[in-house]
């Protein structure tokens, strides 16, 4: 039988408010959202809270008062630039132009504040989040230093490190931030191979102090890195009863959370984790819950509020490349162009801005300028996300060679997930989605099952739903398809899939409005999709 379609949104939900008080243009009474075009594994912790930021104010109608019992298990701003007509890369050197004035501006009053930072670094926090689009923003152990890890060149960081605990390998602290360190070492370069380095690390600070925050925090970080997320709220919870104010620990139960589809619960977790510990990270997950609720206007005003006290080049990174996939899912390239700029220019490597980017160019019609950059982030770092996406603009562009070109991006998505899972993650939505339309079909809708017996969000319903479709077993589809847009979250892809479906089992009007829909919120949401479904309304005429 389909799923029966709810929306479980709180109703009467106060907005945020800014360091100096409500957002421009919210309502304070309230009203009543990846990941990464593919896998959609919550979003990171985008670096440690700034000092001093305030709440965002009460996010749901009651705090999150879950406090796990001792049998839990426990498994093994600046707005962005306006684009200019010139191209991409000079409008990043644009930008860091107008930032290096701001940088001066800023230098004397910043020195002052970067002392309380050194010193709050070098207490063993490292800031990771759930495996969406991460950024090394992190904190070393106190034999170490925090630049090397806070810096971005997490591979000096982690060489740092192991040499500390060579000499010290009684330091808990050091440990549990290795293990940190090599789960973001792990998707920066897209290599699950450092999954198991970082267990034993992790498995090594808690044999030497047992309970403590820090590794449970991390074994939060792994499990969701590892798509595992309900082990990763298990540790979460662990972690918050020795620590209620761990920043890691409070973003990871958010993210595990959302990733478990309960997302009025992830609403109150994410009031709790703003109360103790406002600052960059909180807001960003309180964006995205908004943005999975359909109230794109506050997940937009909080992401630009994140941005605007975003300090460091990872979380400018981060923050720019969110309020740009905001964009692209509504449509508007312009405006996600300007973002990827405003990320590449404090981060020229971060790879969701590189892929983002290049989804953006390749809607706006610059198909060459897209694939040389996607052959870019691919060669450095070949998820699938990028993958897939490469591989159907061959396939669109069509010359000579082209279709090879695409099966050999589809083999090394199949390559990738098989090293995913001799590693310990559960790839089964990445298989689902990739298959699905590039591979074994029943591989992708056995895949897909699984994956909704273990989580029910709105991207497993979809990734069912497709799954089921193209096995021929539209009927049973359906509910899903509609289950993945009861919440509200505005996603081309989505409304494409359920357009089709309801054309499928003969329901053309609603199947019309839905592809209508898809291609009025994202005109080229996908180098194939899109097609398709022009093709499939101008059919069903």
């Amino acid at each position: 039988m389909p799923p029966h379609t709810h929306d479980d949104r709180p109703t009467d939900t106060p907005m945020p408010t800014s360091p100096e008080g409500p957002i421009p243009g919210t309502s304070t009474d309230g009203t009543g959202s990846r990941t990464r075009g593919g896998s959609t594994a919550g979003r990171r912790t985008a670096g440690a809270s700034a000092g001093g930021s305030r709440p965002l104010g009460g996010f749901a109608d009651e705090p999150d008062t879950h406090e796990p019992s001792d049998g839990d298990p426990v498994p093994e701003h600046t707005t962005a630039p306006e684009p200019v007509p010139f191209g991409d890369e000079q409008k990043v050197a644009a930008v860091r132009r107008v930032a290096a004035v701001g940088r001066r501006w800023r230098g004397a009053r910043a020195a002052g504040c970067a002392v309380l930072l050194a010193v709050a670094l070098t207490g063993g926090a490292i800031a990771f989040g759930a495996a969406r689009e991460p950024v090394p923003v992190a904190a070393a152990s106190g034999a170490v230093d925090p630049g090397l890890l806070g810096s971005g060149n997490l591979d000096a960081g982690i060489a740092a490190l192991q040499a500390h605990l060579r000499s010290q390998p009684r330091d808990h602290d050091g440990w549990a931030t290795l293990g940190l360190a090599y789960v973001e070492q792990a998707r920066t370069k897209g290599d699950p191979a450092r999954y198991p380095q970082a267990e034993k690390a992790l498995r090594r600070s808690l044999a030497l102090a047992p309970g403590n925050d820090q590794a449970l925090a991390g074994r939060a970080a792994l499990a969701a890195a590892r798509h595992d997320f309900r082990g990763a709220l298990a540790y979460a919870d662990r972690a918050l009863r020795q620590n209620p104010y761990s920043e890691r620990a409070l973003c990871s139960r958010v993210d595990a959370l959302v990733e478990l589809g309960r997302y009025a619960d992830a609403a109150r977790a994410a009031a709790t984790a703003d109360a103790r510990k406002p600052g960059v990270p909180v807001f960003t997950r309180y964006a995205y819950v908004r943005e999975l609720r359909g109230d794109v206007p506050a997940a937009r005003r909080v992401l630009e509020q994140a941005l605007a006290g975003a300090t460091s080049p990872g979380d400018v990174a981060y923050v720019a490349a969110q309020l740009g996939q905001l964009a692209w899912n509504q449509g508007d390239y312009k405006a996600a162009l300007g973002h990827y700029a405003r990320a590449l220019a404090a981060d020229e490597n971060y790879l969701p801005a590189l892929e983002g980017r290049a989804r953006a160019q390749a809607a706006s019609g610059r198909r060459d300028e897209a694939i040389k950059g996607l052959e870019t982030v691919v060669a450095r770092y070949p998820l699938p996300g990028p993958l897939v996406e490469l591989g159907e603009l061959y396939e669109a562009r069509g010359a000579a060679g082209d279709r090879a070109r695409a099966r050999d991006q589809y083999a090394l998505v199949d390559a990738w997930i098989a090293l995913a899972r001799a590693n310990g993650v559960d790839a089964d939505l990445d298989t689902a989605m990739a298959a699905a339309d590039h591979g074994d079909r029943a591989a992708a809708l056995r895949a897909a099952r699984a994956e909704w017996s273990r989580r029910r969000t709105v991207h497993t319903a979809d990734a069912l739903a497709w799954a089921l479709h193209v096995n021929g077993h539209d009927r049973e589809a359906l509910g899903y398809a509609r289950r993945a847009t009861a919440t509200g979250y505005r996603n081309a892809v989505f409304l494409y899939h359920r357009g089709v479906i309801e054309l499928t089992t003969g329901h053309g009007k609603d199947g019309r409005a839905s592809l209508k829909a898809a291609l009025k919120l994202n005109p080229g949401f996908s180098p194939l999709g899109a097609a398709k479904a022009r093709a499939a309304l101008g059919a069903a005429r």
